[in-house]
């Protein structure tokens, strides 16, 4: 990618970390990760984007109300907050998905920031032509955000080394990545294949 870049960090919260109550296996081991690429991205003065899941405290898309999931990530809860060793600086827009009571939103391009603006608005009003995409989890919250991103036109690499899986099933985040490169998404699997400027 040598065109401009930003950095989407997708979902890094407390429930979905170990202890959460939607915990990935492993969902923390991204974050110090995670903390290198926001450090680069921010040295080059590319955009930061970082989504989360701000759901209503009944919403079907829990198992409370007919959905498949627990309650998880419910506004100003404390397993809705991010990860606190993630490190979020002034330069990262946060941007909230699943508000709805009848919304799921998996995809972090269904996120609007504080002012109801959509991540894709937000990438091109930026002049964001490629992104970087990573956090949790592989085969849910990630997938879907790369297959958008891709949907919408824009280049995408998916960082390898930044993404852990539910895997409800064994092989979930497996598939999962191989669907995103057969949409078209780059595979960075450490931070030296990664090239902001």
């Amino acid at each position: 990618m040598d065109k401009k870049k930003a950095l989407i960090i997708v979902d890094v919260q407390n429930d979905f970390c170990p202890g959460g109550a939607l915990a990935v296996r492993g969902g923390d081991r991204v974050v110090p990760i995670l903390n290198r690429y926001i450090e680069r991205f921010a040295r080059a003065g590319a955009p930061i984007f970082v989504t989360r899941d701000w759901h209503p405290s009944e919403t079907n898309h829990f198992n409370t109300g007919g959905g498949p999931w627990p309650p998880h990530c419910v506004q100003g809860s404390k397993g809705a907050e991010f990860h606190p060793a993630l490190k979020l600086g002034d330069n990262s827009v946060v941007l909230s998905k699943g508000m709805a009571v009848d919304e799921d939103s998996y995809s972090g391009f269904h996120a609007v920031d504080s002012h109801g603006m959509t991540l894709s608005d937000l990438l091109r009003q930026h002049g964001v032509e490629g992104i970087f995409v990573g956090g949790l989890a592989t085969d849910y919250c990630v997938k879907h955000t790369v297959l958008d991103g891709l949907q919408q036109g824009f280049e995408v690499a998916l960082l390898k080394d930044a993404v852990r899986g539910v895997n409800l099933n064994p092989d979930d985040s497996a598939q999962a990545v191989e669907a995103m490169v057969k949409a078209g998404a780059e595979i960075a699997s450490d931070i030296d294949e990664v090239s902001v400027a």
